[in-house]
């Protein structure tokens, strides 16, 4: 495995390429990539940007370029649906493109001549991903993040979600908007700006790809209170933690992840 691991912000990030063993960085298409090592598995870290079309350029060239094996997203998203609470986490079983709209020539969502509408992830990859989550509940989550900010985003007792993310070139910031994909799109647990572009890119250039989103807001009017203070102390937290038992961990089976997760654990 070489691992490309994707983040839209370097807050997002914050903490992998410190990690890193021997690391060294190349500039290429206007980002910074850095290679090394974390805990012994070959890596790439990378700040694609946000929006679509910044990631899957960046997804493409940690394929061409860099030779990376597997791609791994981690960022911060809005919760799809009422169960999906701030502090969560979201591991994407397929991933829609919300704003992809070519109708009437197409179906509404379907990205023009490939015949789909949702891009899938890899089970084994993400059976790896859950296993690395679930590690991370159980015996860091306390150490992990601060007292204080636990009190101030009201993290008690994180659960895990399985489901569809939509992504699309759109912060969204209003009830009726989410309602509306929820409605469009059964399923729904996240939405974001750039995993749909990634696995796209995955599906096409045939790499397998993950994507695992910390809730940081509701997507809803009160969505960018507090954003960035979430991002530095809890969500780089979860990255962190997360990616390190990603790494450490043996194979897991996907059966195995897919009790807990229809076990509600």
């Amino acid at each position: 495995m070489r691992l490309g691991i994707i983040s839209a912000l370097s807050e997002e990030q914050q903490g992998l390429v410190e990690a890193m063993q021997s690391p060294y960085k190349l500039i290429h298409g206007q980002r910074e990539y850095w290679v090394g090592q974390l805990w012994e598995i070959d890596a790439v870290c990378v700040l694609s940007r946000i929006g679509k079309v910044a990631a899957a350029m960046t997804a493409t060239t940690l394929v061409e370029k860099f030779g990376v094996t597997h791609i791994l997203f981690t960022g911060v998203a809005g919760a799809g649906e009422q169960t999906v609470q701030v502090g969560d986490i979201v591991v994407a079983d397929s991933l829609v493109q919300h704003d992809m709209d070519a109708s009437p020539l197409f179906p509404r969502f379907e990205v023009p001549l490939t015949g789909l509408t949702h891009f899938t992830a890899d089970h084994r990859l993400n059976a790896r991903v859950l296993n690395a989550a679930y590690a991370f509940l159980d015996e860091d989550f306390m150490e992990a993040i601060d007292d204080g900010e636990k009190a101030v985003f009201r993290l008690t007792q994180p659960r895990i979600h399985r489901g569809l993310i939509a992504s699309g070139d759109q912060f969204i910031k209003d009830s009726a908007h989410i309602a509306g994909l929820n409605a469009a799109l059964p399923g729904l647990v996240a939405v974001e700006m750039e995993g749909a572009a990634v696995a796209q890119v995955c599906y096409e250039l045939d790499v397998p790809c993950a994507v695992i989103r910390t809730i940081s807001d509701n997507a809803n009017e009160n969505a960018a209170t507090d954003f960035m203070r979430f991002v530095k102390s809890v969500a780089a937290r979860y990255a962190l933690y997360i990616v390190r038992r990603f790494c450490l961990q043996e194979e897991v089976s996907v059966s195995d992840q897919a009790s807990r997760v229809s076990a509600g654990t």
